[in-house]
């Protein structure tokens, strides 16, 4: 299988540094094709702008999603874009590796996601009408294909439980797992979280090293997060709101995963 592992952090020698190594020898010794954007390391580009697409008058207002549409349409991206599009269409499986820092994802992190995820590429795609609000969570580009989430925090695991005070891990990843993955079409596993950081000593990044390794051996066969396909019958379209008798009576987050296939 091809694996894409988009890493961000900034310190080669840091604990992410050390699993982002374990992660490829191991997908690598198992047989699989591997291939790393380590964004600092590459020097990315975080900001989406007008210089991300040629051949556009200099005088011209920036859209950011009518530049991006018109770029990708004209095969007007810059370089570094394209590259990265194309090592998605590649992997069968896509790893997003990051520390947890406010609440989310590294700003290099989600510049990739803004620059690559081009009108056309990862959104903007299908028909739109009363009957289909386009290729869309759970369809589009990148269906058929798997993608998790490897993610550092320095906070307890007892601070993302269902009752802590940073809000459960779930809720808080949400945006990442369910808008970033799920959007444009990847079946999405379940997050792999490693929880206070600044207490890990050899015997637990031995530990660590070995769920992680189980992690990534099953990667075919984990069963993905059920969130609710958009176009399979849940949501009125173009509401876009889910039907009456859908986990009737809940709100938020949670409402939008099947609970009947989430407990398979």
């Amino acid at each position: 299988m091809n694996v894409l592992l988009v890493y961000a952090h900034p310190e080669p020698k840091s604990l992410n540094g050390s699993l982002k190594d374990f992660t490829v020898k191991r997908l690598e010794a198992a047989g699989h094709q591997v291939q790393v954007s380590d964004l600092y390391a590459m020097d990315w580009k975080a900001s989406l702008d007008a210089d991300d697409s040629f051949g556009r008058p200099a005088d011209a207002r920036f859209d950011p999603s009518q530049d991006s549409k018109r770029a990708f349409k004209e095969g007007r991206q810059r370089q570094d874009i394209v590259l990265e599009q194309e090592k998605l269409l590649w992997a069968d499986t896509v790893i997003l590796q990051f520390p947890l820092w406010w609440f989310s994802m590294p700003a290099i992190l989600k510049g990739w996601v803004e620059r690559v995820y081009a009108y056309g590429f990862a959104y903007g795609v299908g028909e739109h009408s009363d009957a289909r609000w386009g290729d869309r969570y759970g369809e589009g580009t990148l269906a058929g294909k798997r993608a998790m989430l490897i993610v550092t925090t320095g906070g307890w695991e007892s601070h993302y439980s269902p009752r802590g005070i940073n809000g459960p891990i779930d809720d808080v990843l949400f945006p990442i797992q369910h808008g970033v993955l799920f959007y444009p079409g990847f079946d999405v596993l379940p997050p792999f979280v490693i929880y206070r950081t600044s207490r890990m000593d050899e015997a637990r990044f031995s530990a660590t090293c070995e769920a992680l390794g189980q992690r990534l051996d099953d990667l075919w066969e984990t069963a993905p997060i059920a969130f609710r396909a958009q176009n399979s019958g849940a949501y009125d379209i173009p509401q876009l709101t889910l039907r009456d008798e859908i986990a009737a009576g809940q709100m938020g987050f949670a409402a939008h995963v099947s609970q009947a296939a989430h407990s398979l």
